[in-house]
């Protein structure tokens, strides 16, 4: 998950973040059009320090020996010792059947540790009763066994969920836009291997959702992605691959001009940039290593400190993923052509127009937003539009194809309710003339959402063409995954 910079950023650290959108809009983008590129160039290295391999390995058995089906309980700082392998109840994540077997295995294994302390204490005397499992806590530990450290690792004992299934079916979607990745970080002098991060952010899934509000193939909060790319109620470019994919590419190398290395610039793109000077700042080193293993920052939790050890997991399987899951064939590249809106145009026409359903324009073109799919709002002027390969049109053509009365010089205005005590989705969507369905859709909601009285809910309602313009200038391109 990435987090929003903090306004501390000096001026140079400000320029390099608010560069123009150039690169997310021109597929042919050159090194002299992008300011972030016009510095030296970063190290093509990811380091892959030894002192950090357990920690490593402990994430290469998440991701590759146990499913979503499965979960380590472990200590939370000693990776490399693992009690043991529960299997988890079906159900959704946080159900109370799951939470209470997790709960009950955390808890078998933190009175194995005072078990195990208290042995230690009286020598091993054959009074104290070994079980199995303080036996086994007792190897794990090994020559760090002692009372006291055992004593601590009681408050460690920390469950994690299995990943093997899913990262398995994020090999085989990473093929649809493993082209356009390898060729949107060569562009940039990027290091290749950092290809592989969607596995720890989304398991290559473009739709995913964090409960914390990021999304997308590359996981951007909102107020970092719109630092990069359009975030608004017409178009949130988190969730289109390519535009996202080339705004991570930007936020990692700006990363690094500001930290100075993969791993310190990497871990910023969970911790964020600014909490990862901050350490630096801290500790008074740039030394990856020191800063994983002694910085104690309030927000510097398991998540960052393990972002870059489970970063380097996902990288070696991803470059020999037949040890870890046998025969494997990843999806192929996507296959589409992209023309520039010359205007803004309802999508009723231009699914008319392009003689496309509207399943497939929103396949290739999930960065609309639900209003533009509901007729409320139009595909905005400027938009690169994403066609099938076959459709080799130009903006003049699509221009022309529209007329003056499918192509409009503004924005169609929202129209808003003020929910009052009382309210509900339905009586809403009766007042308007509109569908639930619709209603609950362009606001990001279920059917069976509970309305809070003073929120303004966004209303459906048809597009007009308004005043017609004359044939504007675009670009178009044909790619493969570009």
């Amino acid at each position: 998950m990435i987090r929003a910079l903090a306004p501390w950023l000096s001026s140079l650290g400000a320029a390099l973040v608010l560069v123009q959108a150039g690169f997310a809009q021109a597929p042919a983008v050159t090194a002299t059009a992008d300011p972030l590129l016009s510095l030296a160039p970063p190290s093509r290295v990811i380091p892959r320090p030894p002192e950090l391999q357990a920690d490593v390995d402990f994430w290469i058995r998440v991701y590759s020996d146990i499913t979503t089906a499965q979960g380590f309980l472990h200590d939370d700082r000693e990776l490399s010792v693992v009690y043991g392998t529960i299997e988890v109840p079906a159900g959704q994540p946080g159900s109370p059947a799951r939470r209470a077997a997790i709960d009950a295995a955390r808890e078998r294994w933190r009175e194995a540790l005072r078990e195990a302390a208290l042995v230690l204490e009286r020598g091993g005397a054959s009074g104290v009763d070994q079980s199995a499992d303080v036996r086994r806590v007792l190897d794990l530990w090994g020559s760090q066994a002692d009372a006291t450290r055992l004593r601590q690792a009681v408050d460690g004992v920390r469950f994690q969920l299995g990943q093997a299934d899913r990262f398995r079916a994020g090999i085989v979607r990473s093929g649809t836009w493993e082209v356009h990745i390898a060729r949107t970080l060569e562009r940039m002098g990027l290091p290749p291997e950092l290809a592989a991060l969607p596995h720890v952010e989304s398991s290559f899934t473009p739709t995913a959702y964090s409960k914390v509000g990021a999304s997308g193939l590359w996981q951007f909060m909102p107020a970092t992605g719109r630092l990069y790319m359009r975030v608004d109620d017409v178009v949130d470019e988190r969730l289109d691959p390519f535009r996202s994919t080339e705004a991570a590419a930007r936020l990692l190398l700006n990363n690094y001009r500001v930290l100075g290395s993969w791993p310190l610039a990497l871990t910023a793109y969970n911790h964020g940039t600014a909490g990862m000077r901050r350490a630096r700042d801290a500790m008074g080193t740039d030394d990856y290593v020191t800063i994983n293993r002694r910085y104690s920052g309030r927000a510097f939790g398991f998540a960052s400190r393990n972002f870059y050890p489970s970063f380097l997991a996902a990288l070696t399987i991803d470059q020999n993923p037949e040890k870890y899951f046998g025969a494997i064939q990843r999806d192929p590249p996507l296959r589409y052509h992209e023309v520039e809106m010359p205007g803004h145009a309802a999508i009723d026409n231009l699914e008319s127009v392009l003689e496309l359903s509207r399943s497939t324009l929103r396949e290739l073109n999930p960065a609309l937003r639900p209003a533009v799919w509901s007729g409320a709002r139009l595909v905005p002027r400027g938009y690169r539009l994403r066609l099938p390969a076959e459709r080799q049109w130009t903006a003049q053509q699509l221009s022309e194809r529209l007329g003056a009365q499918g192509l409009s010089v503004a924005q169609t205005p929202t129209r808003t309710h003020l929910v009052l005590r009382g309210d509900t989705l339905s009586s809403i969507a009766r007042r308007y003339g509109v569908s639930a369905a619709a209603l609950a859709e362009l606001n990001d909601m279920n059917l069976n959402s509970v309305l809070r009285a003073g929120r303004n809910l966004r209303i459906p309602g048809g597009s007009s063409a308004g005043d017609g313009v004359s044939s504007l200038g675009g670009a178009s391109a044909s790619n493969v995954a570009p």
